[in-house]
């Protein structure tokens, strides 16, 4: 239906101009167009009557290969040679059809419960697999690449400029979070205020608090001239950092309070019953039991961070989110999609890569306990 009823890329003489919808048969020879509908017949029928996940996942990535190749196929048959004015970007066909498609893989990768270090392998290969076609130029010619060459020189700089943002707040917060949320475990009676306050602060827009923080820094910055050559500023990333580190605390301080109490009461009287001190009690028995718990809110933490970097642009902060609103300013939504691609790209691969971290430490503490019993 999406086929029949939405273009499957769109045709813009220029980056800005209104496009104009091309339909599928309208671009490729008869035998690709049909092939593709094929392909895709096939995956439907896959999708209703076969149960086996491998299959599923197979017809899946077959799906998601050929409609790769068509929509550069069809980029390539609308572009003039030597031509780099013209856009072509994909349509609402090809965005629905990859999604139906990614949905099906998702679902058969969860029916199949694939390991950590599968599931780790499995985001490698894609990624490696996209790396290539990407550096092979086989999608040269869709708008968003045609958006990536006209800003290469600045791309890997403002990437680099997210990921700082992203894991430099992480960083600062957990180096406040995880003792303060040791504290509240010692003394329980400081986990309303604290966990209260914390909540106040999660409340808070992100805009409004990159804004509430632009006057304060700016004034410091003014006051004293060694903060404003470390770069603490009113614009800039700054006010960016500083509330992303205030955003991070909660699920940091809340997961390690959580962590820490549903370690066995047992364990820690054993180790103490060793002689440990509570020092050594909690580096050697506390922490690495309530590990797990601990990375659940630092995978949160990341994936809010790695989002809400982008908002950063808005005050100087840098980042993809840059392409993001430079795109929204001057209507290209191609320039919007090259910022906002590999933001759910990176924040994707965060939660693989953590989830993965954390099922093998559960598997690890599980097989642990099974030992010594």
């Amino acid at each position: 239906m999406a086929l029949i009823g939405l273009p499957f890329v769109v045709f813009k003489s220029n980056r800005i101009v209104p496009g104009e919808p091309r339909a599928l048969h309208e671009l490729l020879p008869l035998w690709g167009a049909l092939g593709l509908q094929a392909v895709l017949l096939a995956d439907a029928a896959v999708a209703v009557g076969v149960a086996d996940a491998r299959r599923r996942l197979a017809a899946s990535l077959a799906g998601i290969v050929v409609l790769a190749l068509a929509v550069a196929a069809a980029a390539n048959a609308l572009t003039p040679p030597g031509d780099k004015v013209v856009r072509i970007a994909p349509g609402g066909a090809f965005w629905i059809l990859l999604v139906c498609l990614g949905l099906m893989a998702t679902d058969a990768i969860t029916r199949m419960r694939p390991g950590p270090l599968a599931r780790v392998l499995l985001l490698a290969v894609a990624l490696a697999i996209a790396g290539a076609a990407l550096a092979h130029g086989t999608f040269d010619n869709l708008s968003v690449m045609r958006e990536y060459t006209v800003n290469a020189g600045r791309f890997p700089a403002e990437l680099r400029r997210h990921l700082w943002l992203a894991a430099g707040s992480l960083v600062a917060a957990l180096i406040v979070g995880l003792p303060l949320g040791i504290l509240c475990h010692r003394a329980p009676r400081l986990q309303p205020p604290v966990l209260g306050t914390l909540n106040v602060i999660q409340t808070i827009p992100a805009i409004a608090a990159f804004g509430i923080l632009m006057a304060p820094l700016g004034a410091l910055a003014a006051r004293v001239p060694a903060a404003a050559a470390l770069g603490i500023r009113g614009i800039g990333p700054a006010p960016a950092v500083v509330a992303l580190f205030l955003y991070s605390l909660l699920p940091i301080v809340a997961d390690t309070v959580l962590g820490l109490r549903r370690v066995s009461h047992a364990a820690v009287e054993a180790a103490r019953g060793m002689g440990m001190t509570d020092s050594q009690v909690l580096a050697r028995i506390e922490l690495p039991l309530a590990l797990p718990v601990i990375l659940t809110g630092i995978r949160v933490v990341l994936i809010q961070n790695i989002g809400m970097v982008t908002i950063a642009a808005l005050i100087g902060g840098g980042g993809l989110g840059t392409f993001v609103f430079q795109g929204i300013g001057q209507t290209a939504i191609d320039l919007v999609l090259l910022g906002a691609i590999p933001i759910v790209v990176l924040a994707f691969s965060a939660s693989v890569l953590l989830d993965a971290l954390i099922e093998a430490l559960d598997r690890s503490a599980s097989a642990s306990a099974g030992a010594k019993s």
